[in-house]
């Protein structure tokens, strides 16, 4: 008799991992396929949640390449400024020119377009200084501008999905005459939950991430200009000089 009890718990401790694993893969797979009160997939809804799965991997990646792309080293890398002032205290503007042609940094472009304009006097210089600058940081700035179009758009599409699941709700009741079964109501609001959340996950660090960069390029183009002025102000005086 103790034998057939006991042999009876071990087969209830090995059913109920098997029993319980069920409602936890339909627990984890409600995040990324969306079901009807039936149990078939809302091809919809599941179709909105993969969209911004999508759309949130994109956002992670441009975030990623962008925060490279706008890295300090990439504005005004170190050393550089020392060696153009080096080479400008030693009157070689040739060679001064030549580095800044040859970088691809923000302020070796920006020096580079300045400098061509000084045959044509210092407001020419200071006047091409301010335009380079301009110019160079509302292209990296528009750069980033799909980010923040990513973070806009993804919580209408959440929302979309969000109306869709509750429309799909509100046709079970209906379907059933104001007495709907709870599992025919859960589809439509686990689409229009699911949709809802994955809405926010993509916006939010879209976002923040959109944010994060434009103060980044904001503060170190700004940076970059005034120490491009700085060393281009150190010949102005020289200039004077010989013309009186």
């Amino acid at each position: 008799m103790n034998v057939h009890r006991i042999t009876a718990g071990f087969l209830l401790l090995a059913a109920s991992p098997a029993a319980a694993s069920p409602s936890v893969r339909s627990f984890a797979s409600a995040f990324f396929v969306s079901r009807d009160g039936d149990g078939h997939i809302e091809v919809l809804g599941t179709g909105v949640t993969w969209l911004l799965l999508c759309m949130s991997a994109t956002a992670i990646g441009l975030a990623i390449a962008m925060a490279m792309d706008n890295r300090r080293g990439s504005i005004m890398p170190d050393g550089f400024v020392e060696a153009m002032q080096g080479d400008i205290d030693a009157n070689r503007f040739r060679e001064a020119l030549g580095r800044a042609t040859a970088s691809e940094s923000f302020i070796g472009g920006i020096m580079s377009d300045a400098m061509k304009q000084a045959p044509h006097g210092w407001t020419a210089v200071v006047r091409a200084l301010e335009q380079a600058s301009e110019e160079r940081t509302v292209a990296r700035l528009r750069r980033i501008e799909i980010l923040n179009i990513i973070g806009q758009v993804s919580p209408m599409i959440g929302l979309f999905g969000t109306v869709y699941g509750m429309i799909l709700a509100f046709s079970a009741i209906v379907a059933s005459g104001g007495a709907a079964d709870p599992v025919m109501l859960a589809g439509g609001i686990g689409t229009a939950l699911t949709t809802t959340f994955w809405g926010l996950v993509v916006a939010i660090p879209s976002l923040a991430a959109c944010a994060v960069l434009r103060g980044r390029i904001d503060a170190t183009t700004a940076e970059a200009t005034l120490a491009a002025e700085a060393l281009l102000g150190r010949f102005r005086p020289r200039r004077n000089a010989e013309s009186s």
